[in-house]
Parts: structure tokens; C-alpha cells; sequence
């Protein structure tokens, strides 16, 4: 055992065989594995492609979440009633230096058309069939999102009470997606007058 490289090589033996049981050990007894993951760290040390393709599997970079756009089609309708019928204008544009005569003069003009595209884009239909005014009943395990309850809400179903407005519910919506590649989110888009 004087001889250096004697005391050397049977170290390095040694190191091998125990590198070889970690990775066996680490692989849980499956060799396939072992053997795999040895080849791996092998043609990683000689190849640099390989290495950088194995990076973000072994090092996986934190990504920030993607917030997603949220969905433009409610805005659909709104940009139907904009174009037909300048709702968005009447409620946006400050009103309060018109005269009366012409905000009623707008409004008679703007009912209709706005009356006409919902027509043409919603199947609607009351929640309730009564009358406004007319008493009514509402049956325990009624939807929430259907009927609300005002006044004095106490107890538990059946509720009587009087019927202050019917409600309503939309049984279908007429509404073509737009052509592809327009900004949903632009409901009006900037008019300029070229001469």
C-alpha cells in the first residue's frame, strides 16, 4: 500500500461503487432509473444543448401568473345600444346644461331605438307573470337570484307580499361575435370627420 497510485485508484474505486448505491438508493431500487440518471448527468457534461434544454426542468424559473383579459361579450349588447341608439352618449356626456325640451326630445328619440335593439338581440321574458301591484306568493326554494324579498323579511317561506316589479330574464341572446381581430373592449370607436 506504499505505492500512491495504488491507494488512489482504490479510492476512486470505492467513491464509484458508492456514487453508483446513492444513485440506486435515490432511484429507489429501480436500476432503469439509476442507469438513466447516470447517462443523463453523462451526456449533460458533454453536450451543452442538452443541458440547456434539461435547465428548466431541473431549474424551473418562478413565472409570474398570467392575469387573464377578461371576457368582452357583455359589452356586445352595449355596443349595439351605443350604435343604434347613442346610450352610452346620454349617460356619459354631462347633461346638465341642456334644456329640458331637448333631453325629452333625446330621450323620445332614444327609447325606441334602444326599445328595438333589445328586441332584436334578447328573447326576454318577465320573471313573474302578475301585474305590478298584484299580491303575490313566493314558494319556499325559490331562487335568490330571481326573486328579491323587500320590506319586513322575516320568517320562512311562503312569502305574500305585493309585487313591485315583475323582473326579467333572458331566455336567448341574438348576439354574432365580432370579426375577428377587433377590440371587443372599444364599444365606440372614435368618429373623425375628413374634408
Amino acid at each position: 500500500m506504499d505505492q500512491p497510485i495504488v491507494v488512489f485508484a482504490g479510492y476512486a474505486a470505492i467513491g464509484i461503487v458508492l456514487y453508483h448505491a446513492l444513485l440506486l438508493v435515490i432511484a429507489k431500487g429501480n436500476i432503469s432509473r439509476a442507469v438513466l440518471a447516470y447517462r443523463v448527468q453523462l451526456r449533460t457534461l458533454v453536450s451543452p444543448i442538452l443541458a440547456e434544454k434539461l435547465r428548466p426542468i431541473v431549474e424551473p424559473v418562478e413565472q409570474k401568473p398570467v392575469k387573464p383579459k377578461p371576457s368582452a361579450e357583455p359589452l356586445r349588447l352595449l355596443a349595439v345600444l351605443q350604435r343604434d341608439s347613442r346610450f352610452l352618449d346620454f349617460f356619459m356626456d354631462d347633461i346638465q346644461a341642456a334644456a329640458d325640451d331637448q333631453i325629452v326630445a333625446f330621450v323620445k328619440d332614444m327609447h325606441p331605438k334602444c326599445q328595438a335593439s333589445l328586441r332584436d338581440h334578447l328573447v326576454l321574458e318577465p320573471v313573474m307573470n302578475q301585474t305590478e301591484g298584484d299580491s303575490v306568493e313566493v314558494a319556499a326554494g325559490f331562487d335568490p337570484s330571481a326573486v328579491r324579498l323587500l320590506g319586513n323579511v322575516t320568517g320562512q317561506p311562503p312569502f305574500h307580499g305585493t309585487l313591485q316589479h315583475r323582473g326579467w330574464h333572458v331566455k336567448e341572446i341574438k348576439l354574432s361575435p365580432p370579426p375577428a381581430g377587433q377590440d371587443e373592449f372599444v364599444v365606440q370607436p372614435a368618429e373623425t370627420y375628413l374634408v
